[in-house]
């Protein structure tokens, strides 16, 4: 059963000139594994805006927004093996996940060179 559906665009300018201009956040947003892979790409910005906006979706798709004290940090958007993004939770974005009943995420990714998007689907 779908618990939420969550999509996200966001202009990979607008990540890359915030990042840039405001110490810390990178490090507020992210975690070390995503830093990681978007310093490892030719074009980060456009990576790390695919990441902010899948964060975003996944808020949506809870439902919740910022109520529930869900910070992007406790979102985590890394691949596997076969290049598929999958998402990781803690924290209290894990514990509403347990409370809620939701077991899967599904999470696609695209991204431009000026724009970024990304769909979540939550399952119960």
């Amino acid at each position: 059963m779908i618990f939420g559906v969550g999509v996200d665009i966001i202009e990979v300018a607008r990540i890359e000139d915030k990042l840039k201009r405001t110490p810390g956040l990178k490090e507020k947003i992210y975690t070390a594994v995503e830093i990681g892979y978007c310093e490892s790409k030719k074009f980060p910005y456009q990576h790390y805006a695919a990441r902010f906006s899948a964060k975003e979706a996944f808020m949506k798709a809870l439902g919740t927004g910022w109520s529930r004290g869900v910070k992007f940090s406790e979102i985590e958007i890394h691949n596997l093996e076969s290049g598929q993004p999958i998402i990781e939770v803690y924290g209290r974005a894990k514990e509403f996940c347990q409370t809620e009943g939701i077991s899967h995420f599904y999470l696609s990714l695209s991204h431009l060179g000026t724009l970024a998007v990304a769909t979540v689907i939550l399952e119960k």
